[in-house]
């Protein structure tokens, strides 16, 4: 029996129209554009602004190309997971809103949470349902509206963040291409430094939480960046050595947009040239789960089939690891 692997078959994505930019920022808070540029390059972000919508839009909409690019029939949709921090309710999950939306009658759905990790994450689990021989068609979000638990008085975070939304589709191969390998890590240890203090079953919503604003993202920057860094970079190298990778046969590397200092160093660590690594930060801030799965959609073009492709990320938790993939398609054919 030949061996089965996933495979990406397509790529949706969205993000919202109105786009604000580090002067417009500067007018909200005490920052400027070269503070921003030079310490996290970041230019300008998407936001959701419009009043009433959530997360599962923003997936919705990216969804739904995915599955007109691909030409998919909702009947043969077998599983839905979403990777999101900012679900539009505590419960039913957005995945579970997608199924309502897309008329998707024969697929089961869920929600991952893993934060700035998730689509990484959840590339390796979907990918192991089609390897079951069980699931053929799997279709993964990573979708997050940041703006909703960013505090715009915060200059620290503020100017970090975007909204937005990307979609994979996943079938099963038996061709030498797909989701070859990955290496994924938590500790556990990263509460302090990076979380949301208040909303959960720890420190419920109340008035004291409302107006102490314990609803919007707290980080401590430098203790993330150095662990972002040295995390990021450790693990892409063992990865690539694992798999007999190096500078010349990695074609991409595809790395969490949550700081340009952070993506230069895994570089520098890859020892990949500047030209292999895909990089939007400076268009749409750190997406979260949402960073991985655009960049392929905003550089679908650019890959061939065969290509060999590191993703990395690192999250709150913390969360962190890498992934490697043999592209499947010739982007421009799509």
């Amino acid at each position: 029996m030949e061996k089965i692997n996933a495979v990406v078959t397509g790529v949706g994505g969205y993000v919202p129209d109105y786009i604000l930019t580090n002067d417009e920022l500067s007018r909200m808070v005490d920052t400027n554009d070269e503070w921003i540029m030079t310490r996290i390059g970041v230019k300008e972000r998407h936001i959701l602004n419009e009043e009433g919508l959530g997360t599962s839009y923003m997936a919705r909409k990216a969804a739904k190309q995915l599955m007109q690019r691909t030409g998919s029939n909702p009947d043969d949709i077998d599983l839905v997971i979403v990777a999101t921090s900012t679900p539009d309710y505590q419960f039913p999950s957005i995945a579970s809103i997608l199924c309502d939306k897309l008329g998707l009658k024969r697929a089961f759905a869920y929600d991952m949470s893993a934060a700035c990790c998730g689509f990484l994450f959840m590339m390796e689990t979907a990918a192991n349902y089609i390897r079951s021989g069980r699931y053929k068609k799997i279709i993964i979000v990573g979708a997050d509206k940041m703006s909703s638990i960013v505090n715009y008085s915060d200059r620290a975070t503020c100017p970090i963040f975007g909204d937005g939304a990307a979609a994979f589709m996943l079938e099963p191969t038996t061709e030498d291409v797909g989701i070859m390998d990955s290496m994924l890590r938590t500790d556990g240890k990263g509460l302090p430094f990076l979380h949301l203090k208040a909303g959960g079953s720890v420190c419920p919503a109340s008035y004291f939480t409302v107006d102490n604003h314990m609803h919007y993202l707290y980080q401590e920057g430098r203790t993330v960046f150095k662990y972002a860094v040295s995390n990021m970079s450790d693990i892409s190298v063992a990865l690539a050595e694992k798999n007999g990778l190096t500078k010349d046969t990695i074609d991409w590397v595809v790395p969490h947009q949550a700081n340009l200092r952070i993506i230069d160093a895994v570089a520098h660590r890859l020892e990949v040239p500047h030209e292999k690594v895909l990089i939007n930060i400076e268009r749409y801030g750190n997406t979260s789960a949402g960073t991985l799965p655009l960049c392929i959609w905003d550089f679908e073009e650019k890959l061939k089939k065969g290509d060999n492709i590191i993703f990395t990320a690192f999250g709150a938790g913390f969360t962190w690891g890498a992934l490697y993939m043999k592209w499947g398609y010739d982007g421009k054919k799509q």
